[in-house]
């Protein structure tokens, strides 16, 4: 009894820390998100300063490439939890010095150079973060409830996204739309320094992931990046085309949609934050559910109906959208709900894709390479299309191309639900259990 109780809590600690983690993380894409038009005004004035401030949000992703080449190896050779703890702390840094930044009008080209190059240090940093952060949650859990489980990790991504618009909406709701644009933008950026200081902590108190610890002591087996590209190349190339399909979803929805709400439908600052927040708080209670449901259906079921309902679906209601501000709530919702089902099963799906030995490269390496080049781009390339072409249902076309490449990854996807994680084999429902040694779960 006393071994299952202390498996419990150690489950509990370890789904808190990975979700503050990503909570950490995801909070100054939220911020980031929801302060663009202050962030325009502080450092991009002039007719071209969204674009350039949506190009501030897309480098950062530029370096999660070279970050996951990084950290990936090293998590694989050293564990995963020193890796988690320092990259947190990094994010937490980047993120906190924005909000003390001199601007355009203070220290002129200066100001923008010095934004990008803070936005490089978290792109380096995330490039560690969230691969690990779901390598660790889906190796500590249990087999069994994996899904449910690791959905609480994205209940973190969404809760960063919830926690960042609402901390500006009561900015904007305490000091004014002036103040806003003068010195209250700062503050949503320096609040991510306790929550940083706050998840380093709690990542740091952690046990090494049993997984990777029975595999680092007892077989010793080759890894690295030249290991995932030349033995693993389905792998890398499945977890990619769904990666596509996510995030060009994911940051069209819950990064670019303020920015196309305000242009398209003329709606205020605050109307927009709140739109999202109600939106995203949503799409956070129903998660958990849709990660249980995975532990019985499996992954592959959950991810076609996402992609394919977002097929269906996306362009319909961009058109809604466009009809008026209680159109652009339901139109919202209802992508969330289609997205959910990827997005509660990323930490369930995504890491049993690799055997242990490659596990947190192979994820760091297709994941961050396809979020560079299709997610982190998302916001720059639909505004750059509705400003070239006028066609404002642009980012709904997008997305549904972006479904189209994730069907094609879903193909080859493997079925991993109640899968052992351990050993160094692709773990697969259909080629039986790997064996493993014993373990105490919750």
């Amino acid at each position: 009894m006393s071994d299952r109780k202390s498996g419990s809590v150690h489950l509990k600690r370890s789904v808190a820390a990975s979700a503050m983690g990503n909570a950490t993380e995801w909070f100054d894409y939220g911020v980031y998100a929801a302060t663009t038009t202050y962030l325009t005004a502080a450092f991009f004035p002039g007719s071209f300063g969204t674009l350039f401030t949506m190009l501030g949000f897309a480098v950062s992703f530029m370096l999660r490439p070279l970050g996951g080449m990084v950290w990936g190896p090293l998590g694989d050779r050293l564990g995963r939890k020193v890796v988690l703890a320092t990259t947190i702390l990094l994010m937490a840094a980047a993120t906190g010095a924005i909000g003390i930044l001199p601007t355009h009008s203070q220290v002129g080209w200066l100001a923008p150079v010095l934004l990008i190059a803070l936005r490089v240090v978290q792109g380096f940093s995330t490039g560690g973060e969230y691969g690990g952060a779901a390598t660790y949650l889906a190796e500590t859990c249990s087999d069994k409830r994996r899904g449910f489980f690791g959905s609480f990790l994205e209940f973190g991504t969404l809760g960063g996204f919830v926690g960042g618009s609402a901390v500006v909406l009561a900015c904007q709701l305490m000091v004014g739309s002036d103040a806003m644009y003068d010195w209250g933008w700062r503050i949503p950026f320096l609040i991510a320094v306790p929550l940083g200081m706050i998840g380093w902590y709690l990542r740091s108190h952690l046990d090494e992931s049993p997984v990777f610890t029975e595999v680092a002591e007892h077989e010793h087996p080759k890894g690295g990046l030249l290991q995932v590209v030349t033995t693993y190349r389905r792998e890398v190339l499945t977890l990619a085309g769904l990666v596509v399909a996510l995030n060009v979803v994911n940051y069209t929805l819950l990064t670019y949609q303020p920015t196309y709400l305000q242009k398209t439908i003329g709606m205020g600052e605050s109307a927009t934050t709140a739109m999202m927040l109600i939106g995203q708080v949503v799409m956070m209670l129903v998660l958990p559910f849709f990660g249980r449901l995975s532990d019985t259906v499996g992954r592959r079921p959950m991810w076609l109906f996402s992609l394919v309902g977002l097929a269906v679906f996306a362009l319909p209601m961009y058109w809604l959208m466009g009809k008026g501000a209680g159109w652009a709530i339901f139109g919202f919702i209802v992508l969330g709900l289609l997205y959910v089902p990827q997005l509660a099963t990323i930490s369930s799906t995504f890491p049993a894709i690799f055997p242990t030995h490659v596990r947190y490269a192979g994820f760091a390496l297709g994941y961050n390479v396809s979020t560079a080049i299709f997610g982190g781009t998302a916001p720059l390339v639909n505004e750059a299309a509705i400003e070239a072409t006028g066609w404002s249902l642009f980012p709904a076309a997008y997305m549904v191309g972006a479904s189209l490449v994730g069907l094609v990854a879903w193909q080859y996807l493997r079925e991993t639900v109640g899968t052992s994680l351990r050993g160094t084999e692709v773990p697969d429902s259909n080629s039986g259990e790997i064996p493993v040694v014993t373990r105490a779960v919750a």
